[in-house]
């Protein structure tokens, strides 16, 4: 097992990503799915993956794609892929080491325009209640609108009473067409 600090290879690979132009969505999607798997193992120095699985997390949909993808990352050196070409063995990967190292990050870079050194904290109720709000203001004027709109009705009528609109009568011919 090896000693990876998660937090730092997560922040050097995606410096490294911002700064590769031949990078896509499809091969980060694929690299972080990848990153997933090798630490559910420990950090294991190889690890089998099953392509059914990486396709699912990476949410890539063709199998082409997966492979396509996944020869490019390992070509442009972000990963060494071991195709098994057996469908009961799963592939071997070996993730490569980006900025890691056995110390725990403490400190991190602090911009010009930070104006505080802690996060704002914001109660969660707050959002909730707010939405609950919105909502019930919503229910309010829609029943202010059927109350409205069934009173035009009554309305409308009103000025003309009795009038049936479908034409139904009581006594009805059965042998007659629709």
């Amino acid at each position: 097992m090896q000693e990876i600090n998660y937090i730092k290879h997560l922040n050097a690979v995606f410096s490294q990503f911002s700064k590769d132009s031949r990078l896509n969505p499809t091969h980060i999607s694929l690299y972080i799915a990848l990153f997933q798997l090798w630490n559910l193992n420990r950090f294991l120095e190889e690890f089998f993956i099953n392509r059914d699985e990486v396709m699912q997390l990476s949410k890539i949909g063709s199998k082409s794609t997966y492979h396509r993808c996944i020869k490019e990352l390992n070509h442009w050196k972000y990963i060494v892929y071991f195709p098994s070409h057996n469908p009961y063995r799963g592939s071997k990967i070996k993730m490569l080491k980006f900025g890691t190292s056995t110390g725990q990050v403490v400190g991190h870079n602090s911009t010009q325009i930070e104006t505080s050194t802690g996060q704002a904290l914001v109660p969660i109720y707050k959002h909730i209640q707010t939405i609950e709000n919105i909502n019930s203001n919503k229910q309010k004027n829609l029943k202010k609108l059927d109350f409205n709109d069934s009173e035009n009705d009554l309305k409308q009528n009103s000025s003309v009473p009795n009038m049936d609109n479908l034409k139904t009568t009581k006594n009805k011919n059965y042998n007659e067409p629709l």
